[in-house]
């Protein structure tokens, strides 16, 4: 059958799309794009909670990743439908401002829009599903800051509880106790007021991996690990009460900039050049000894012959540093970045109590330990095998994270799914007092907020009717802070089980997934442009397509 064509007067057809455009619209567009968001739900979902699975994600190159982690999942699958890539972005969206609850963000956004799908069969407007899911998430939030629990914002034993709950997941859980107190002790030292606001750049902690060891061999470093070594054979290899020169400028002669002939005729005037080099070179060394640096951190390069020279000073070198490890050097070790040599004073000096090359594994690396009010920290993570650091490495930045969200906002709330089982029950008790369908829409926004619990009571083995008609009954007793316990298989006090996660998680997850799915809900039209062959691109599209033409 031909596809229709749109005459005007002149009998000619109206043109609207490009040849090969694809258009889906109305009901149709809507249950394709909530399929797919609901797809990728599904595929995280499996892994929430201490007894969820991992996935492994093969890329086209080979290359192995092993996760539970929502965004980092996520983001290692090449997602291809735009609805799909929405949910990637609200899982990267709630990773960049929170560091946690990227798995549950995803689960609770696909439930919202599950439960949305069976509205709009029964033919509840969109425009009103969304409306009734704004107010629920409204309300929502305005439970959780009534019922969280205020906490001295710098408790250790709060701080170290909440980073522990973040790492329960995760492969390291059996290391969880000792990694939440290098976490925690981390944190603590980046901790900086300003215009009586608390700031933490969570960049200033350095995480550098390496595989071999246990993960109980991880380190917190008050300072800056280098994955360089010293430049020179001759260096000394350990220096104490270190005075640290940070250099941004070769140790080396520069070659002028201009065209230039110089006629030599004599052995002699070769020697004379080669002796005007060593003394400028010389002179750059003495200049550092000068003001008394026992070590020199240069980002660019160190000339062989001030590194002889250097050596013959007894000053430890670094040489190609990253500008990043610079920066953080200079807030670690209290010194300044110095962009010309002329101009170092003893005032531009770093200290730190250690400096010391050492060897970790096959490689050589410089620790630059003991700084006295560090600004900048290091932790070096080890593990069995590069998988393990990897996600070793994952956990740490989660529980990093969350202790960052409650020292910025002390307040804590129990985890377990108990926060949303309550916050649920409240809504539906509010959803009363609304009039018509969005009465409906707020209804399926708590059943959404349930998901979260009984898919962690599913990925335990557990009976989730079972469950979910326990859940329920406890707090309709009041019995606030009641969750699923995934060990016992119970439902119990979490707050008592030290099962505890920041208040500003939940917030930002009710935030984020009721805005994705109010955005996909919006979609009524879906217009795709046809995608070029590889022999066809950068030649640009073949023509016109009449508007309604093409195949389906």
């Amino acid at each position: 059958m031909s596809a229709p064509v749109y005459p005007v007067a002149a009998g000619q057809p109206i043109i609207i799309l490009k040849e090969g455009t694809t258009r889906s619209k109305g009901r149709e567009a809507m249950r394709k794009n909530i399929l797919a968001a609901k797809t990728v739900a599904d595929i995280v979902r499996s892994s929430l909670g201490p007894r969820g699975m991992d996935k492994m994600l093969v890329d086209s190159l080979g290359d192995v990743v092993i996760t539970n982690d929502g965004a980092t999942m996520l983001k290692e699958m090449e997602v291809e439908h735009p609805a799909a890539k929405m949910m990637v972005e609200v899982a990267k969206t709630q990773d960049a401002e929170v560091g946690d609850g990227t798995t549950s963000v995803v689960v609770l956004a696909g439930a919202l829009l599950d439960n949305a799908e069976k509205l709009i069969e029964r033919e509840v407007h969109p425009t009103i599903i969304i409306d009734g899911y704004k107010k629920a998430a409204d309300k929502a939030i305005e439970v959780l800051k009534s019922i969280s629990k205020k906490v001295e914002r710098f408790d250790k034993e709060t701080l170290k509880k909440v980073a522990m709950t973040a790492m329960h997941s995760k492969l390291v859980a059996g290391h969880r106790e000792y990694l939440a107190g290098l976490a925690v002790d981390a944190v603590m030292h980046i901790v900086r007021k300003a215009d009586g606001e608390i700031r933490i750049d969570l960049d200033d902690i350095k995480i550098e991996k390496k595989p071999g060891g246990s993960i109980r061999d991880t380190i917190f470093v008050k300072g800056i690990v280098l994955d360089k070594e010293v430049v020179h054979s001759g260096m000394p290899r350990r220096i104490e009460n270190a005075k640290i020169a940070l250099l941004n400028t070769p140790l080396e002669i520069e070659k002028t900039e201009f065209d230039a002939r110089i006629n030599i005729t004599s052995p002699e005037q070769i020697k004379l050049f080669l002796e005007e080099e060593h003394k400028m070179l010389k002179e750059m060394v003495d200049k550092i000894k000068a003001v008394g640096a026992n070590v020199v951190i240069c980002q660019k390069g160190i000339d062989d012959v001030a590194q002889h020279y250097l050596a013959k000073a007894g000053i430890l070198a670094v040489r190609r540093v990253k500008q990043s490890d610079m920066e953080k050097l200079a807030k670690a070790t209290g010194g300044r970045i110095v962009n010309n040599i002329e101009d170092l004073t003893p005032e531009d000096l770093g200290e730190a109590e250690l400096v010391e090359e050492r060897k970790i594994e096959d490689d050589k690396w410089v620790f630059i330990e003991g700084c006295k009010n560090p600004r900048s920290v290091s932790i070096l993570v080890r593990g069995g095998s590069e998988r393990v650091v990897d996600e070793a490495e994952r956990s740490l930045r989660d529980a990093l994270s969350v202790v960052r969200d409650v020292i910025m906002r002390p307040e804590i709330v129990a985890g377990g799914g108990a926060i949303e089982a309550e916050i649920a029950k409240e809504i539906r008790r509010w959803a009363n007092k609304l009039g018509g369908r969005e009465q409906l829409a707020a209804n399926a926004f708590a059943d959404a907020l349930e998901v979260i619990p009984l898919t962690l009571a599913e990925n335990a083995g557990l009976d989730t009717i079972d469950i979910e008609v326990k859940l329920k009954s406890a707090h309709s007793k009041g019995r606030l802070w009641h969750g699923v316990d995934v060990f016992s298989g119970k439902i119990t006090d979490m707050m008592e089980k030290e099962v505890i996660e920041p208040a500003l998680v939940k917030e930002q997850m009710i935030k984020s997934a009721t805005e994705v799915a109010s955005m996909i809900l919006r979609i009524d039209d879906v217009i795709a442009a046809s995608k070029l062959k590889e022999e066809e691109k950068g030649k640009g599209p073949k023509g016109p397509e009449e508007f309604g033409g093409g195949e389906e």
